[in-house]
């Protein structure tokens, strides 16, 4: 067994090794391994497979599916290091985002090619990119790590871990770790890692509107009888007050965050338009960080080509609500359902129902498992971590620590600002990728340093 795996050596064997790590990650984005629902599941075994044999190729010998009835298949292996080593757990997904319209891609979203330094393809950077990473660190250490190390590939994280009770429930001896290293999240530019503090909670839900039993001739009946449609809107606009402040009581407000977002670079990343101005009033870390957003994901209406001269009876919205480190879903929940229903909008029907849900994450950052990670970064970059939250939801991490209350999570990530996940030319940067994957070799050394 290798005893240990200097920066050096680490990056050395990252620089040999990466023509074969980005084939292997290249295969695996071909697969459109789309998990929400509608799409074919055949994909998503597909890619399960695939990872599978990536990851025994890798080391991990016994990587095998783990199923449940009704659920995309998760992969999962282990190695196991000498008596009483602390054992990690490392946690990425192999399903992705539906890619949307080809014509808003550059290239073949399930084709990776690469423009400028930079990966493209759907998956690239969320979350394909950490399965990459994962397999690298373990093929540094010849599949001897200096410690146990297990891994799970989640297949259903982008529609919002739907079966992961179930998953911890079969499958809880298998998961059990002192850590966990999740490597989906973003960092906070490129040279510059992060160490993810906090996660927001998550509340999908999908509001139905009707206001009568069929179409009728809006031109004969337009007037005195109101639309769906009109509906909604008004419903849609009373969740956000005039200075785009989230207006639905009873949710809650994080304190303000200690890293700030620089305005110029939320600009630059999001492509906001030059005219069109940040909502709130609020720092823009604490509002992305600390504080609940409400976004509408999508309307089930008539489309503008070939809509007809008739009253829409009833349409459907689905409406997502992030939640700040603090807050509960279940109550959350309720309190958006409680404001809706309230608004009493020209006495149409309205119900809301749930849809995914996850817990908000505050994490404690301290210990060795984070001064492993801190040391890592230093060897690798030449700078510690940015320590910042992330407005983005990962059921998981809630999820875990419940079910296992010693283990420490670890968040990090490949992706950074250009990568653009779930939206069109996602990409991940090539020489970034490189340097997580020397970071997690040497993580893994740190850490069996300095949880001894």
């Amino acid at each position: 067994m290798r005893g240990e795996l200097s920066p050096a050596a680490a990056r050395a064997f990252v620089n040999d090794e990466f023509p074969s790590i980005r084939e292997d990650l290249e295969r695996l984005v071909r697969i459109p391994s789309v998990s929400a629902p509608g799409f074919d599941p055949r994909p998503v075994w597909r890619s399960a497979y695939s990872t599978a044999a990536w990851l025994r190729r890798s080391g991990f010998g016994d990587a095998r599916i783990l199923e449940l009835p009704g659920a995309h298949p998760a992969v999962y292996g282990s190695v196991r290091g000498s008596a009483g080593a602390p054992k990690i757990l490392l946690y990425a997904h192999h399903d992705v985002q539906p890619a949307g319209p080809d014509e808003l891609w550059d290239s073949p979203p399930f084709e990776p090619s690469e423009r400028d330094g930079r990966l493209f393809g759907r998956g690239t950077a969320d979350d394909k990119a950490g399965i990459a990473v994962h397999v690298a660190a373990m093929r540094a250490w010849e599949g001897k790590p200096p410690l146990s190390v297990a891994v799970l590939v989640e297949g259903e994280e982008e529609t919002g871990s739907t079966h992961l009770p179930e998953f911890l429930e079969e499958y809880k001896s298998l998961l059990r770790a002192d850590a966990v290293v999740i490597a989906d999240c973003s960092n906070w530019d490129i040279g510059q890692p992060t160490l993810i503090t906090s996660l927001r909670g998550l509340v999908d839900c999908v509001v139905d509107v009707r206001t009568l039993d069929h179409a009728v001739h809006s031109g004969k009946y337009g007037g005195p009888v109101p639309d769906a449609l009109t509906v909604m809107c008004r419903l849609i606009a009373t969740l956000h007050d005039a200075a785009g402040e989230v207006a639905v009581t009873g949710l809650h407000l994080g304190p303000p965050h200690a890293t700030e977002f620089p305005e110029d670079l939320l600009r630059d990343i999001t492509g906001l338009r030059p005219g069109v101005k940040f909502l709130g009033n609020d720092p823009l870390s604490q509002q992305i960080w600390a504080q609940p957003a409400i976004a509408v994901l999508g309307i089930d209406a008539p489309p503008v080509t070939g809509a007809a001269h008739k009253i829409v009876p009833s349409c459907r919205a689905s409406i997502s609500l992030r939640l700040a480190p603090g807050d509960d879903a279940g109550r959350a929940f309720h309190a958006i359902r409680k404001h809706l229903i309230s608004q009493d909008v020209w006495g149409a029907e309205v119900t809301v129902s749930r849809d995914h849900q996850g817990e908000p994450f505050a994490v404690d950052t301290s210990g060795p498992v984070f001064e492993a990670f801190r040391r890592s970064c230093a060897d690798t970059w030449g700078c510690l971590p940015v320590e910042a939250g992330s407005g983005g939801s990962l059921p998981l991490v809630a999820a875990l620590t419940e079910a296992y209350p010693a283990m420490a999570p670890l968040l990090t990530g490949v992706d950074d600002p250009d990568s653009r996940a779930h939206s069109e030319n996602e990409s991940v940067h090539l020489g970034e990728l490189k340097q997580c994957c020397v970071n997690e070799a040497l993580l893994l050394g740190y850490l069996a340093e300095e949880m001894k």
